[in-house]
């Protein structure tokens, strides 16, 4: 019989499918397993809906005690919020094992209600974005099973992501032990494969057994899952709980069949966020209209079979380089920019026999032939005329940026919403064709005057030293943003009160409201408004929209009280001292090769002339995700008044063609919507992402995890040059950030948009990057070090501690916390 809201005790057996409101996620789940036919021990649940603990309710709850037959039961929570796809709950409330008795099992239910309310409770709710959402406690009243063994068994692993394994964590006794880690468990990880331990608590026919649960389970359920388990002393299977593990990283799916190898690409762009769908297309399209450039046949609507995404994340497929012969030896050395967790987990993929090498290239000849005949004598050609006239090379370059942003304006004749869209999409195409050719070439030619320098001054300078003479280089877009927006914070000197005092979202709000004073902020956004953290992503609003990052910089920059910490005077010695380094290399490597120091002082200026060009291509293609963003919410709006949508921005949660298609009318598009921005904002919590990633789940970086050396050195890549000690500033999102002066800013990863906070750190860490990516790259022109691929850093470091940075070594020793 179906249970209803106004029944206070509800028997498992009778719990329907859509009952987490009445009884939480716990008692719904095996109610699922009971009617699915699995063994589940018998019980009632006290339902969310039957009030305080009266003497009527006690009475209830104790005659369905002496139903189920007295003696021990286990007492549960079952909160409404509780073992769901995205949160677990794991050890968050209460569960009372051996209970027996009717004053100790009213004793048990009242202990489990309680727990909603605990500490541990409300901040993993808090973590897990329930907020203040309401959530209610049920409570599950099951008998004992008497075990021989227990544990919890994972349908996939869920330390390395393998869908392919199955993990076992048993003990001869109570489970519980196992669940809360106090004793040292069996331990058994099967593949299928014959050699599987045999020895431990649990007989190899347990092990198939629960592998065959598991099978059915998580087929049942759609997804791996975290199952506890008990065998009686007859030997018997039962089954304690199934929920989903909510850790796993989300698998890649791909036509391409076979094993494969994703590298994930974001972060070389400071993206370790989830794009949202329209920003992920709009990387598909700009990926097919590059194609397109340089001869390579494209649909940009289609999107690149090599450019996958997972759970937002922007992943590259590999796998036709690590099997080949002659790609997979110098892919080591190739990806060795992207750090030290990328290169481990590499050579453990390139070990993986899954991956030995095949037959042929990874490339079709003729294609390649045809796209190096069409790029190479213009990048040649850019490439030595950056060389031999560096200053003329800026101008093209600069005069190109200014083509493309001008290019970008719509004509007057855009009228339709499928007119706004093509446009929108052709932007990235107008980028590719205008500025690319033009400003791409003197960044090679940046580069390989440094690589020549190195090598010239091999054994008479290091690298790092090296590096320290592209300090406060000239010509880069990025750092004049951030000094413009120094001197319009020193400027503001009659309104420090009012910007050091108000909140950064308040500012932002009067700001476009009109309410505030004019200081020269209007200015500052016509130039730089198109720029935002995260702004890559179309989805994402740009400062011109959302003003609240640049009221923050500007308040951190108003907390400068020591002149010789003002930005501009900092930027001013890096440069001073980048110039009297090249002095000093050449200096030194005359006095045993004079010719060589003739050279490598020639290339070492150069790379400076040449080097601070390397943010402008970026800055450039950003006028064509402004311009894009604009068209596509004017679209979105048009859709909205049209019914379609419910909200303008609702367009950021399709792609391009999902976008044309709902012109013609958008049945289920609400639904979609409203799916996807949840998944979104769930993402947006993830705080690790598999830097690579295989075709089974499996984060190769898992099967050998790093932490602290013994004395509490995290260990990453050198980024920038120097050494700096300070209390450690913990910032997952720039947006209303501010870091005092000679904090140490630690974050996920960088791009420009949060460079306006590395005008008062004193030195930079980061979880991903690249050294030549944008956040180290400004990083050494501020004069300040930088340690990027610390893994885990925002969760191992914490806000207030004090850490020293070693740019040249890639350390950070982390002090002892009071």
């Amino acid at each position: 019989m179906a249970a209803t809201s106004s029944d206070p005790l509800i028997w498992l057996h009778d719990v329907d499918a859509d009952g987490i409101a009445l009884v939480g996620g716990k008692a719904t789940s095996l109610a699922e397993m009971i009617k699915a036919g699995e063994r589940v021990p018998d019980g009632f649940c006290i339902a969310t809906t039957a009030g305080e603990l009266t003497d009527d309710l006690r009475q209830q709850i104790i005659a369905a005690y002496e139903r189920l037959g007295g003696g021990p039961v286990a007492v549960r929570s079952s909160a409404t919020a509780e073992d769901l796809p995205h949160a677990s709950f794991a050890g968050q409330h209460e569960t009372i094992l051996d209970v027996l008795g009717a004053d100790p099992l009213i004793e048990a239910v009242q202990r489990c209600r309680d727990s909603l309310g605990s500490e541990r409770a409300v901040a993993y709710r808090e973590s897990s974005g329930f907020g203040d959402a309401p959530v209610r406690m049920a409570v599950v009243v099951q008998r004992m099973v008497d075990p021989a063994a227990a544990g919890v068994l994972f349908t996939a692993n869920p330390i390395t992501g393998t869908r392919t394994e199955m993990v076992v964590d048993a003990f001869a006794g109570l489970g519980d032990v196992v669940v809360d880690g106090s004793v040292a468990a069996d331990h058994y990880v099967l593949t299928g494969q014959a050699d599987e331990r045999t020895d431990g608590c649990l007989t190899p026919a347990q092990l198939a057994q629960l592998r065959e649960a598991g099978d059915r389970l998580q087929q049942r359920a759609g997804s791996p899952q975290d199952i506890e388990f008990a065998f009686d002393r007859d030997g018997t299977l039962w089954l304690l709980q199934s929920r989903a593990i909510t850790t796993l990283f989300p698998l890649p799916v791909s036509s391409r069949p076979g094993p494969r190898v994703y590298f994930e690409a974001g972060h070389m762009q400071g993206m370790l966020r989830p794009f949202t769908p329209m920003g992920m297309s709009v990387m598909q399209v700009a990926s097919a209209m590059y194609l397109r450039s340089i001869g390579v046949p494209a649909d940009p609507f289609e999107g690149h079979p090599g450019m996958v995404a997972v759970a937002g994340r922007m992943y590259l497929d590999l796998t036709a380089y690590v099997r080949n012969k002659a790609a997979r030896k110098r892919l080591p050395e190739a990806m060795k920019i992207y750090g030290p967790r990328v290169i481990t987990a590499l050579h453990r993929v390139l070990d993986d026999p899954r991956f030995t090498p095949l037959p042929g290239r990874p490339y079709r000849l003729r294609t390649a032939i045809g796209v190096t005949a069409r790029v190479a004598p213009g990048l040649v050609a850019g490439l030595v005329g950056a060389m031999a006239r560096p200053k003329r090379a800026r101008k093209r370059s600069f005069r190109a940026a200014t083509d493309v942003q001008r290019g970008v304006h719509p004509p007057e004749s855009l009228t339709t919403t499928t007119e706004r869209l093509r446009f929108a999409a052709e932007l990235q195409g107008s980028f590719m064709t205008t500025g690319f050719a033009v400003m791409v070439p003197p960044l090679y030619a940046s580069m390989l005057a440094r690589l020549g320098a190195i090598g010239l001054l091999a054994g008479v300078a290091t690298e790092s030293e090296v590096d320290e003479t592209l300090r406060g280089m000239p010509n880069n877009v990025t750092t004049t943003m951030d000094l413009a927006l120094w001197r319009l914070a020193t400027a503001a000197g009659e309104h420090r009160d009012l910007l050091l005092n108000t909140p950064p979202a308040e500012l932002a709000t009067r700001y476009l409201a009109g309410e505030l004073p004019e200081f020269g902020l209007g200015e500052f956004l016509r130039t730089y408004g198109h720029r935002g953290a995260a702004e890559i992503d179309v989805g994402v609003p740009r400062w011109a929209e959302d003003p609240a990052p640049v009221f923050a910089a500007i308040a951190g920059y108003l907390r400068v009280t020591d002149p010789e910490q003002a930005p501009d005077l900092r930027f001013a010695r890096a440069a001073a001292q980048a110039v009297a380094k090249i002095d000093e290399l050449v200096a030194r490597a005359r006095r045993t090769r004079p010719a060589r120091a003739r050279l490598a002082g020639f290339l070492l200026r150069r790379s400076r002339a040449l080097a601070g060009l390397r943010e402008l291509p970026k800055f450039a293609w950003l006028y064509a995700f402004a311009e894009m963003r604009r068209q596509l919410l004017a679209a979105g709006a048009e859709l909205h008044e049209r019914g379609v949508l419910d909200r303008a921005d609702d367009i950021m949660f399709l792609d391009f063609r999902e976008a044309l298609g709902a012109v013609e009318g958008g049945d289920g598009l609400r639904d979609r919507v409203a799916a996807r921005r949840a998944e979104y904002e769930w993402e947006m919590r993830r705080r690790s992402v598999p830097g690579l990633l295989l075709s089974d789940g499996t984060n190769p970086e898992a099967l050998a995890p790093t932490g602290p050396s013994a004395d509490g050195t995290l260990v990453g890549m050198a980024a920038a040059p120097g050494t700096a000690t300070g209390p450690a500033r913990v910032i997952l999102d720039p947006s209303g950030a501010h870091v005092e002066p000679g904090e140490i800013l630690v974050a996920p990863t960088t791009d420009p948009g949060w460079t306006p906070l590395f005008m008062t750190a004193g030195g930079l860490v980061t979880e991903t990057g690249a050294a030549m990516a944008h956040g180290p790259t400004v990083a050494r022109e501020y004069g300040i070090p930088a340690v990027i691929c610390v893994r885990d850093a925002t969760q191992l470091i914490t806000t207030g501690q004090v850490i020293t940075i070693d740019g040249a070594a890639g350390t950070v020793l982390v002090e002892e916390a009071d």
